[in-house]
């Protein structure tokens, strides 16, 4: 195992309880809108700004609440618990190989559903909600921590060696900080002159 000192586990976490938390924020705010919406299909929210960032039409859209409710309640179950982990793991707690192999998988489909979520919003509705990136870039945060973590400690099931190079030598932030600005700049390439 990787030498994981003090200060990166205290990095780590404070990296997945920020995460969790702008998630947790996004989600209430998503939530309450959503309740807005229920009664008034028409209502004006706060963060519809132009044609491009506007959440009243993403949340009006079918994709919103796949599951028949909205897709936001699921974000106010589960950021709490990975803030609770969080913490947990900020204070030393040394957490079993299961356990960090569960929030893991947890983690990838929660970070594939908010990708699909953004694809939707890309290509389907065209446009954005801005509660709904900075969830985005909440899961972001949350998929580097618990993937920085899981490598480090050899609790992936495949690619370990690859994966624990790429964590050694940070790597990962630099993919995931990557990916973080080719959407952006994508976003901004198709909408730049809308959103300005």
């Amino acid at each position: 195992m990787s030498k994981f000192s003090a200060r990166e586990r205290v990095i780590v976490f404070a990296v997945l309880l920020a995460g969790s938390v702008l998630g947790l924020l996004a989600s209430f705010v998503l939530s309450v809108e959503a309740l807005v919406l229920a009664e008034d299909q028409s209502a004006v929210l706060s963060c519809s700004i132009n044609e491009a960032l506007n959440c009243a039409t993403v949340a009006n859209h079918n994709t919103a609440s796949l599951l028949g409710f909205p897709n936001s309640f699921l974000g106010m179950v589960t950021m709490p618990v990975v803030a609770t982990i969080a913490v947990i793991g900020m204070i030393g707690y040394k957490f079993p190989r299961w356990f960090m192999r569960a929030l893991w998988l947890g983690v990838i489909a929660g970070t594939v559903f908010a990708l699909w979520m953004l694809y939707q919003s890309f290509v389907v509705i065209g446009v954005f909600c801005p509660w709904c990136l900075t969830l985005d870039v909440a899961m972001l945060a949350i998929l580097w921590a618990v993937f920085h973590y899981n490598a480090l400690h050899n609790h992936l099931c495949v690619g370990q060696a690859a994966a624990k190079r790429a964590a050694e030598n940070s790597y990962d932030a630099a993919v995931v900080i990557a990916l973080g600005v080719a959407l952006f700049a994508l976003i901004i390439v198709k909408y730049g002159q809308i959103a300005g």
